[in-house]
């Protein structure tokens, strides 16, 4: 894909760049396709159809719908099928009454977020259910990092490239994508495997974190690249 630049970056020369990944030491991470947030069906699609807000809300999951899934299990049964590391990143408070989660997460509106562990809505879509050896951090603050043992883990299992998944693009996927980039990995973010309420914050929230948080790719090319990279690993052990 034309990666999107902002004027930062517009004098470097970015042509033909592209970043180095050890399959080995690389991580695909899916940010909240849980179910209350991206299901039909799910709480936040009730909520907008009691409040006859749904439509307005079209565009997001026919994106999630069409797009964003599918690209997901793309990107999962690649990284399964060849034995990489697969984690998941959940909003998912302790407490029932949601006591524990981050201030971000109980402020009036749309991110007031009361969604215990063991709640179904908790869960991932179905299409991207977690294996039972695949990690699953639940966190109660935007990013995939803070307040968790995410970056621990990590480090633990030598991984230094995020290949970055999930919604909203615009918030907790932007601010788990700044959280690894300050921590020192290296993040790959599929733009096509994420979605915002509307295509304009999706756009923005790319363009923004494009080359200084992050590269950002498409499915397709992020699968090419680490085959890429895992068809020079073979030749070597030949």
């Amino acid at each position: 894909m034309d990666n999107t630049s902002t004027l930062y970056y517009e004098f470097l020369p970015t042509d033909g760049q592209k970043i180095n990944v050890n399959p080995d030491k690389t991580a695909l991470l899916i940010v909240d396709m849980q179910h209350q947030f991206i299901s039909r069906d799910g709480l936040d699609a009730q909520v907008a159809r009691e409040k006859g807000m749904f439509e307005q809300w079209a565009y997001f999951f026919d994106r999630i719908d069409n797009l964003t899934i599918p690209n997901n299990k793309k990107l999962l049964e690649f990284f399964r099928a060849n034995q990489l590391e697969v984690t998941f990143g959940r909003i998912a408070c302790h407490h029932k009454d949601g006591r524990d989660r981050s201030p971000v997460q109980r402020r009036p509106g749309w991110n007031n977020i009361l969604l215990p562990i063991g709640d179904p809505g908790a869960e991932m879509v179905e299409e991207l259910k977690p294996l039972d050896d695949e990690i699953v951090v639940n966190k109660t603050t935007d990013s995939v990092l803070s307040g968790t043992n995410y970056e621990f883990l990590l480090r633990n299992m030598g991984i230094e490239t995020v290949v970055c998944t999930g919604v909203v693009t615009d918030q907790c996927v932007a601010s788990t994508v700044r959280s690894l980039a300050d921590a020192g990995f290296e993040v790959i973010l599929v733009e096509d495997a994420c979605a915002a309420a509307t295509q304009q914050l999706h756009d923005a929230e790319i363009m923004i974190m494009n080359q200084i948080y992050c590269q950002v790719m498409s499915t397709n090319e992020v699968i090419d690249l680490v085959t890429e990279e895992l068809a020079k690993r073979e030749s070597v052990n030949v």
